[in-house]
């Protein structure tokens, strides 16, 4: 007898339905095609195991499965459950009359209880744009599942309740999730607050130009000044994700199994992967290619701390994800595209010692190493980040301070309002969302410059030789903080702050 169960495979962020058909026929054998990997030819020892445990059996005959289409590779434990109830129908051991209504997936245990999946997510959406009327997957993978409207998603503990529920019609738990209740619940309660940093008034300005402009920063100071403490509340001060945002990550999360017992995630993603990290770990890729960290932190923030110490070729890989936003991995058979629109946060001493031109400092270093050590960061990449800003350590005074500093839900509120005007000004452009995406074509539109700001910004290119690359990068973060004080026409102000802003490009600056 021939039966056909429905399952589902994730390739990039999107998924493709899988035909698994079982035909039992008379002889002695059990033969699995399709391209499954090794995980999925294992299966038949978790399935025989799990049915004999809870009172079925595998038949003794000649079982055929094909997983269609059989031109695309399969990988994964996730089948487990789909086989097995195909083999059960196939063999009438079960009722088959509505199996093809359903997506099933699931990992087997071998007493018959269910393990999460990866790409849960995903595997609904596509459920319900091809019209199917439920899909049963584990407890733990429900909630994320659920997102998705019309499509009745059920949450099952043992493979048991799956076989009662197609055999002898025991109705299922359906789980329900009011997504917009359960977004906009946790908003306002950020887990880091700049409300904790004492002093630096001057670096929270900063990061506050630098979440209103989505623009990337660099922070450069001694061990101990905060740069870490800063980074972290930067996610805090960004403005809230919206429903179609907060899709995007979670879908990223789910197809890496990183949203196991949650619905939408309301946070914005905060990724800090250490210095060790290889390229493809970072960029995504793999033999089996997986999201990399820039795609775990698409709508949110990557932090690199201690820039300098990365290996050079994986920074080189970030910089065209930096300027496109998003990640195409190529390999023989296919491509994926994962999105990876993030701002990038680094932080690094201004010397190998860590101490830079501090007569009391326990470590100095020569400026033959320091030129060293800062070369290390090429140029281009540079090139992408908007601000620079040395943080200084914070005096014993400002610290014993018992006054706390303005909270991140303020600051966020400033920074909220600044977005918006940047998303009208922008209405009509497809890519660009706020400041910082803009190509040289829109900062001449929109960041007009009058004679006297004009003269300031030649003077101070002239005077602290500040490179080409500078200019645009200056214009930028001006109309920014011109849009955090709602002004219209860029000033003389706007300019000389941003002018601030460029420690780096400064010729001199190891001298």
């Amino acid at each position: 007898m021939l039966t056909k169960v429905y399952g589902s495979a994730v390739f990039g962020v999107e998924a493709t339905t899988i035909t698994v058909e079982v035909n039992i026929n008379k002889g002695i054998g059990y033969h699995l095609v399709g391209l499954p990997d090794n995980a999925i030819k294992e299966s038949n020892y978790r399935i025989a195991a799990a049915l004999q445990n809870n009172g079925y059996k595998i038949p003794g005959k000649k079982i055929t499965i094909n997983m269609a289409p059989a031109d695309l590779r399969k990988e994964g434990s996730a089948y487990d459950l789909t086989l097995a109830i195909g083999i059960l129908a196939a063999s009438s051991q079960i009722k088959s009359e509505d199996i093809e209504k359903y997506i099933i997936m699931g990992e087997l245990s071998l007493d018959g209880s269910l393990q999460p999946i990866k790409g849960a997510l995903p595997i609904a959406i596509k459920a319900q744009e091809e019209g199917f009327a439920g899909f049963i997957l584990p407890t733990e993978n429900a909630k994320e599942a659920a997102i998705v409207g019309d499509l009745k998603v059920y949450g099952v503990d043992n493979i048991k309740q799956v076989l009662e529920f197609f055999d002898q019609g025991i109705p299922l738990e359906q789980t329900i999730i009011d997504t917009r209740e359960e977004f906009y619940k946790s908003l306002d309660f950020p887990e880091f607050d700049f409300s904790d940093v004492k002093g630096q008034e001057s670096i929270k300005r900063c990061m506050e130009i630098a979440a209103a402009g989505g623009h990337n920063i660099i922070l450069i100071g001694p061990p101990g000044a905060g740069k870490t403490m800063l980074a972290k509340r930067l996610p805090s001060i960004l403005p809230p994700m919206t429903l179609h945002e907060a899709l995007e990550t979670t879908k990223i999360h789910s197809v890496v199994g990183k949203i196991k017992n949650m619905g939408l995630m309301s946070q914005r993603p905060f990724r800090s992967p250490h210095h060790t990290i290889s390229d493809v770990a970072l960029v995504g890729g793999g033999a089996y290619p997986q999201p990399g960290e820039i795609s775990l932190s698409h709508n949110g923030v990557l932090f690199l701390d201690e820039l300098p110490e990365f290996k050079r070729g994986v920074l080189e890989v970030m910089r065209q994800p930096l300027e496109d936003r998003e990640v195409t991995i190529s390999r023989a058979r296919f491509t994926v595209t994962y999105p990876s629109s993030f701002m990038l946060v680094a932080s690094m001493n201004p010397s190998p010692g860590g101490y830079f031109n501090d007569p009391d400092a326990p470590v100095t270093s020569s400026p033959a190493e320091m030129q060293r050590y800062l070369s290390k960061i090429s140029g281009p990449l540079l090139d992408r980040i908007d601000i620079h800003i040395e943080v200084t350590p914070v005096p014993f005074e400002k610290l014993s301070e018992e006054r706390k500093g303005e909270s991140s839900v303020d600051i966020r509120k400033r920074v909220t309002v600044a977005r918006e005007i940047q998303t009208k000004r922008f209405n009509e452009l497809e890519n660009v969302h706020y400041n910082a995406q803009m190509n040289t074509k829109q900062i001449r539109e929109y960041c007009k410059l009058d004679d006297k700001s004009k003269a300031l910004l030649k003077n101070a290119m002239e005077r602290l030789n500040l490179s080409a690359r500078a200019y645009d990068r200056i214009l930028k973060v001006a109309r920014t903080i011109a849009d955090l004080a709602s002004e219209q026409a860029l000033n003389g102000n706007h300019i000389s702050e941003a002018i601030q802003y460029r420690s780096l490009d400064r010729e001199g600056w190891l001298g």
